[in-house]
Parts: C-alpha cells; structure tokens; sequence
C-alpha cells in the first residue's frame, strides 16, 4: 500500500494533498453553503441541511467528510452506520443544538402527551431520537401540511423558524426557545440604512432570522431557495442578503453580473454575521482528518435507529 501524503508547507499544494486523500480513502466530500469558500470549491457536493442529507443518504463512498457543523456530521452516520464519517473540527457546533438538550426536550414532549414533535434538522442526535419527524427550512411547510389537523404540535428548537411556519401555515404550536447566535444578531437599523442606499434591492432572509427582520423581506426560504430566487427567479440586479455570508459565493457564482450585499449584524467590531463554529473547518483540518480518520463520528446503535426514524419520516416526504 503507498503512503499516505505528508503535510506540505504550501498553501497551494494542499489542494492536491486532499485530492490525493481522497482517491485513497475512497471519500466524498460534503460541504455547507456557509463553509468557506475554498472549502465550497473543493466539495464534492455542496448543498443546505436538506440537500446534504439527501447526498449523504445516498452516496457509495467508504468515507464521508462533513464539512460543516456537529449535527450534520451526526445526520450523516444515522444514515449511514457502515461507513466512516468524519468532521474536521469536532468543537463545530451548533447554538440551536445546543440550546436544546435532549433530556429537557423529552421532559417538555412528555408534558404534552398525544402531540407531535418536529424537531428542525438543527439538533443532536438525542433530541432527534425523541421527536416524531425531522424537517429542514427548505420541507419544513410540507413537513406540517402532513401532521392531521388535530394533532398538537411541538416545534423545537428554533423559535424564529416555528413563528415563521405558524404563519405560512396557520398552524397553531409550542414554540422550544432556541435562537441561531447568527440569524439573532442581524441589524434591522443596518437593514434600513442598506435600503436606503439601494432602494431597488430585494431583500432576501433566512427564516432563522428574527421577526423584525423578515418583515422587510421580498423573499424568505432555506439557503438553496434563497440561491435560486436570487440567481435565476427574479430579475432584480442587487440583494440584500441576510443569512450567513458564505451564501454568497455561490450567488456569485452563479449571477457574477448581480450584486449581493451582506447583512451586517449588530456589532461593527466583529463579523458576527459569520457562523463561528462553521468557519472553524479549514482546509488544513480537512486534509488532516482524511489523513488520520479522525475526528470520527460514533454513536450507540440503539440511539441511531431512534434517531433515524423520525429522520427517515422526514425524507419519505420526497
């Protein structure tokens, strides 16, 4: 068996180094639309919670590498126990995830008995063990359209998407407090001053963002249906673009003639409108995890089918 490449101390030659790892360990590369974008470009397969899921499910690699966040890694090996999946830095976490332990989320479920818990894919394994379906931001409607009228329904743990979907759908639920630490930061005051200075521009926003702000908004929809409105649905030249920023190397990708301003957030000292555990993934953590198969995502079996089925009700939807 050849060895395994060595780190080099060219920055430009690690892009061969992982692609030399991956052709060995036989691994598919899976990446956020908020990673960096080195990290975008490199990705076999780059996508939002529900696309990625989709490309975990179904993909024949030995190995799977997340580059992403904890709970997406997690997904990955509910979907898949017989390979490998790994996550470059295993501290990226998650705010919504964690904001909503899975012993509490099972005390308040058992609080309501006869309701359904639909859990936003934005959460640990043990809390989706607990809940009845999984939805994403892109199915999240279709996901409550198929719970009966008379069910009660729980929504953990973002808060923000829950109000969002009680007015889409006019379904009535209980609402987990969780909060996304990048889509709670967003300046509506920032928001207006941009608004001001391109009065033509659409606004598009993430449902995770704050009520205020998607009261402002022309368009609101998961990371891939903000990239599709705003790269081939509306003619509109100029967006404003409240989500993490990382969205934007793709739109600009695909409309390099259109203009996308990121919102800020509220703090001007810092880029708080950037995921942080997100953009702890670097390429030379990519490289070293292929190297090593480490970090490795593992969990108790009994744990995954739990968290499975609520997961496998959620992509039977289509």
């Amino acid at each position: 068996m050849s060895a395994l490449p060595q780190p080099s101390g060219s920055h430009s030659d690690i892009f061969d180094e992982i692609d030399e790892l991956r052709r060995k360990r036989n691994a598919v590369i899976l990446a956020h639309y908020y990673q960096e974008p080195d990290i975008q470009d490199l990705a076999d397969f780059i996508g939002d919670s529900l696309q990625l899921a989709k490309a975990a499910r179904d993909t024949t690699a030995d190995v799977i590498l997340f580059c992403g966040v904890h709970f997406m890694a997690e997904g990955a090996k509910i979907l898949n126990p017989e390979r490998i999946v790994l996550i470059p830095d295993m501290n990226a976490g998650c705010s919504l995830a964690d904001a909503a332990p899975a012993k509490r989320v099972a005390a308040w479920k058992a609080e309501h008995p006869g309701s359904v818990l639909v859990s936003y894919i934005n959460c640990s394994a043990g809390v989706k063990a607990v809940s009845d379906i999984i939805c994403t931001s892109s199915n999240s409607e279709r996901v409550i359209a198929s719970i009966p009228e008379d069910k009660k329904i729980l929504f953990c743990p973002d808060r923000n998407l829950g109000r969002w979907l009680m007015r889409r759908t006019g379904r009535d639920m209980e609402l987990w407090p969780g909060t996304c630490i990048v889509h709670e930061t967003f300046s509506e005051q920032k928001l207006v001053k941009l608004k001001v200075r391109h009065p033509d521009a659409k606004v598009v926003a993430h449902p995770e963002c704050e009520e205020n702000l998607l009261r402002y908004a022309d368009f609101v929809g998961s990371t891939s249906q903000i990239l599709k409105y705003a790269t081939t649905t509306t003619d509109a030249d100029t967006f404003i673009v409240g989500t993490e920023p990382g969205i934007l190397h793709q739109m600009q990708k695909a409309a390099p003639d259109r203009t996308f301003l990121p919102l800020p957030g509220m703090d001007e000292t810092c880029a708080c409108n950037e995921c942080p555990h997100m953009r702890l993934n670097t390429l030379e953590k990519i490289r070293d995890a292929l190297r090593d198969l480490h970090p490795r995502i593992e969990m108790p079996e009994d744990l995954r089918l739990a968290a499975l089925k609520p997961l496998q009700r959620m992509m039977d939807l289509g």
